[in-house]
């Protein structure tokens, strides 16, 4: 991906991500409505990531309501020849992160928390770039 300087800094800790994290290969970041805002890809669209990570994520609010489950973390989607996990961002953000079968998820989740951190304050502007 190529980055312009405004979108550098969230594509830097997305790719940092992807470096500390086994088996992860690609992640999106978006607003909460479906608009990309960086990507760390390579054959991923990343727009289309964005809108349905929006989707998936409003399914998963939904279902951890109506179930009753508390507030929604995260979901993992298993597949065949992946995994792909999206997180809340703040309030009006997403990260889609897609690794291989074999993605630490667990590691990921370690993770997690800092890299949520320093993608809000980016976002909020409040590291300098």
């Amino acid at each position: 991906m190529h980055a312009d300087s405004s979108v550098k800094p969230l594509v830097d800790v997305l790719t940092s991500l992807r470096e500390r994290v086994m088996g992860a290969a690609e992640s999106v970041l978006s607003t909460a409505d479906g608009l990309m805002v960086a990507a760390d890809t390579d054959t991923l669209q990343p727009e289309s990531v964005a809108a349905l990570a929006a989707a998936t994520l409003g399914l998963g609010q939904r279902m951890a309501e109506q179930a009753e489950a508390g507030a929604l973390r995260d979901v993992v989607i298993r597949c065949a020849g992946g995994q792909i996990v999206v997180l809340a961002v703040g309030d009006r953000s997403l990260l889609s992160i897609v690794g291989d079968e074999g993605m630490d998820v667990a590691g990921l989740k370690r993770e997690a928390p800092a890299v949520v951190e320093e993608l809000v304050k980016l976002l909020e502007g409040d590291v300098p770039t």
